[in-house]
């Protein structure tokens, strides 16, 4: 049992903004990084949409924790956690 649980913990983790919820338990998150340039040194946003397996309801909007986890779909890698901040 305690292999199972260190192993849960080691799994990716990210946080970002739900930016559709169209879909059937299912909703896209995009999720902002900030990098340096590797030649100039200005901050630059990266952004990436994970497509992430609902089942608490997201609003479009909310900001939320994604958890990575087994294949659900063709696209589906993660899974919503928790909603950290309900949209207003």
């Amino acid at each position: 049992m305690a292999d199972a649980q260190v192993s849960r913990n080691r799994r990716k983790t990210r946080q970002g903004i739900v930016v559709s919820n169209k879909m059937e338990l299912t909703v896209v998150v995009k999720v902002e990084r900030r990098v340096q340039h590797p030649l100039y040194g200005k901050v630059v946003i990266r952004t990436e949409k994970f497509k992430a397996h609902d089942l608490l309801n997201c609003d479009e909007g909310d900001r939320v924790e994604i958890m990575e986890t087994r294949p659900l779909s063709k696209d589906k890698r993660w899974r919503v956690t928790q909603i950290l901040e309900k949209v207003k």
